[in-house]
């Protein structure tokens, strides 16, 4: 396609910055991108100038706009990284933006290119639009410093959004939307703001021509985070609920607790409305009300009754409209039984009367809205660690490179939650917790910081409080092995985590040179330690620490990444599959290659991910196994192996050498 001539103005100045890059020899395309970029970043200061600029997107590629830099392949783009990029101060911005219009051209085929078809690029951005409502649907503001704060990147972000739905339209991202609702719930993380704003975000789309079941499950899930039942929705607000509730009988009490506690298990998500219930049932000493009000099973009711009285401090300390998610929370911690391991009770009275350093009371008041609550940062921290030891697989890293903590935090709270409550109230009083590494003590007060010195802060308070200690412990043990000539995890992993690391260790990798060495023989001894069709029926007792390559929804090779493998097991189908815990907040990514890690339908549990062995094998790199239970690796099929080295090589194992 051969773009028209203009006059005038910005148009020419337009044509003649795109015709000389596009005419640039390939060896200097870099020296004419930037004159290019200057002038679309001034083009995109009105919704008209995008548009000119979309005119232009088909030919991009051609031209050389993005050769050289991140975006020059669009098989590689990573719909969750477009929200970042397009807010950055600078031209990333700006060739954010010509990237998004480069993939909406190829949605409309109106250029093409070997890697992403047109359907390839419409999912992609269904993604984007589901992930960005943000920008299609711009919160109106009457603070004029407020909308200063917003930067000229916000706005321009709206702009090309707005291109981006008159091309594609609304109506095309309400079951995209609605499926990326289910997919993070289903997940159950214990940070829901992000679930929250989607829902908040999607109810503007009830203004739109959607279908009929797309709105009722948006008014379902609208309903969830407001008003579950009829009687909460005839008040303006939670105090006038809470007056209705006195006024209420027990039959009419116990059907509002129902509803609030089947709201809570199908969504686990949880309404301002049904933390005044909560409050109310427990300052009156409502036990089975409160058992349908927690939604509970009758385990989780036994270990109600058995620790009522904790339970009721718990509630009147924690359980508040800016901490209401903790009450999720409380309900599974309940069906877990937790409260009945001996550390866990006295573990959690200390933390209600301790001395919180300032910086760390800062910290947590930071992180929530309690001021309006007159909270303090004990209840936001036992509010944090009654979600932790309800939800570990619901624990995430946010947006640090912090997973080695993360699975730390998750394995502890289901294995050795008294552990975990003696490095809370140290981080939180002492600034200060210690870990002994081949029989020398480590302090994290005196260590720099870690992979995340400069931690981002929309976490979890516990993960708030221990992370930056524990980030510094894992880098410094990795320090103090680093040239041993094999992998600093095999010694690290069963020092930061506990004894129940298994210390056999076994890695795709050679060390020093990074080539990948004898996969097939590193295959057959996963499949020999940890299939029970070849370990000789030897069954998973604590989650494994294992690195993975992660790839992109085209098998491109993106990071190693740090997950658990929680158990192995057949599903319903009679599938052998591993489930896992991933804590990057989102565990049903596409891998490629047909390669999409599941969250339901597969048998899963609360947070966990799985796949079936043999595609999780695939983007395996690092495990650890116990040497003393292992089968024959001779026995496994030649056919199994070479499938799973096939999907390995075609995928991260482009950009490593094989020998």
């Amino acid at each position: 396609m051969a773009v028209q001539m203009n006059t005038g103005g910005e148009d020419a100045t337009l044509q003649e910055a795109f015709e000389t890059l596009n005419q640039a020899a390939p060896y200097a395309k870099d020296m004419y991108q930037n004159h290019f970029f200057q002038v679309a970043k001034k083009l995109a200061e009105s919704r008209e100038g995008i548009q000119k600029l979309y005119d232009y997107a088909p030919q991009f590629h051609e031209a050389g706009v993005f050769e050289g830099g991140p975006w020059e392949d669009p098989s590689k783009l990573q719909p969750a990284l477009v929200n970042g990029s397009l807010r950055v101060d600078g031209l990333e911005s700006i060739v954010a933006l010509l990237s998004e219009l480069r993939m909406i051209a190829l949605a409309k085929e109106k250029h093409t290119h070997p890697e992403v078809s047109a359907r390839d690029a419409k999912k992609y951005l269904n993604e984007v639009m589901a992930n960005n409502l943000d920008f299609i649907f711009p919160e109106e503001s009457g603070d004029e410093a407020e909308q200063q704060q917003q930067g000229k990147e916000t706005e321009r972000a709206q702009r090309l959004f707005s291109l981006m739905v008159d091309e594609l339209s609304l109506q095309s991202i309400s079951s995209t939307l609605i499926d990326e609702i289910k997919r993070l719930m289903v997940q159950r993380p214990i940070m829901t703001e992000r679930i929250r704003l989607m829902i908040r975000k999607a109810e503007q789309l009830l203004h739109e021509d959607v279908e009929e079941k797309d709105r009722q499950e948006i008014e379902r899930f609208h309903q969830a985070i407001s008003t579950v039942t009829a009687r909460s929705k005839e008040q303006d607000h939670v105090s006038g609920y809470r007056k209705q509730l006195q006024d209420l009988d027990e039959n009419e009490r116990s059907e509002e607790a129902a509803a609030f506690g089947e709201s809570m298990r199908e969504t686990g998500l949880v309404s301002p409305y049904h933390v005044a219930l909560v409050r109310f049932l427990n300052r009156n000493g409502e036990i089975k009300t409160l058992q349908k009000a927690l939604g509970l099973s009758n385990k989780g009711y036994s270990n109600l009754e058995e620790h009522f009285e904790t339970v009721q401090e718990l509630i009147k300390v924690a359980i508040h409209l800016p901490t209401r998610q903790s009450l999720y929370g409380l309900a599974r911690m309940l069906e877990r039984g937790v409260l009945s391991q001996p550390p866990v009770l006295p573990g959690l009275r200390r933390l209600i009367e301790l001395d919180i350093k300032q910086e760390v009371r800062k910290t947590l008041m930071e992180a929530t809205s309690s001021e309006q609550e007159g909270l303090t940062a004990n209840d936001v921290l036992t509010a944090g660690v009654i979600s932790v030891l309800g939800q570990p697989l619901g624990i995430g890293q946010g947006l640090n490179p912090t997973c080695q903590s993360a699975r730390a935090l998750s394995l502890w709270a289901i294995h050795d939650p008294g552990y975990l409550l003696e490095l809370i109230p140290r981080a939180a009083r002492d600034g200060d917790i210690d870990m002994t590494f081949e029989g020398a003590p480590i302090h994290s007060e005196n260590l720099p910081g870690g992979l995340a010195p400069e931690l981002h802060k929309e976490l979890d308070p516990v993960s708030l409080v221990l992370v930056p200690h524990l980030d510094r412990i894992y880098a410094d043990m990795v320090r103090r092995v680093q040239f041993r000539g094999d992998d600093p995890h095999k010694w690290v992993n069963p020092a930061f985590y506990g004894d129940w690391i298994a210390k056999g260790f076994s890695k795709v990798f050679q060390h020093n040179t990074q080539n990948v060495v004898d996969y097939r023989g590193f295959v057959r001894l996963f499949y020999a330690t940890h299939h029970r069709e070849y370990n000789e029926g030897h069954e998973l007792i604590y989650p494994n620490p294992v690195g993975i390559c992660v790839t992109t929804v085209y098998g491109n090779f993106l990071g190693f990444h740090a997950i658990t493998i929680q158990r192995i097991a057949y599903d319903p189908d009679d599938t052998y599959r591993v489930y896992f815990y991933n804590p990057n907040n989102d565990s049903s990514q596409n891998w490629g290659q047909g390669i999409e890690p599941s969250v339901r339908g597969h048998g899963e549990k609360e947070g966990e991910s799985s796949l079936p062995f043999h595609e999780f094998v695939s983007r395996l790199y690092a495990f650890h196994y116990n040497p003393y239970e292992q089968g024959d690796a001779f026995a496994v099929e030649d056919e199994k192996v070479e499938e799973i080295e096939r999907l390995a090589r075609e995928s991260w194992g482009q950009k490593f050498q094989w020998v």
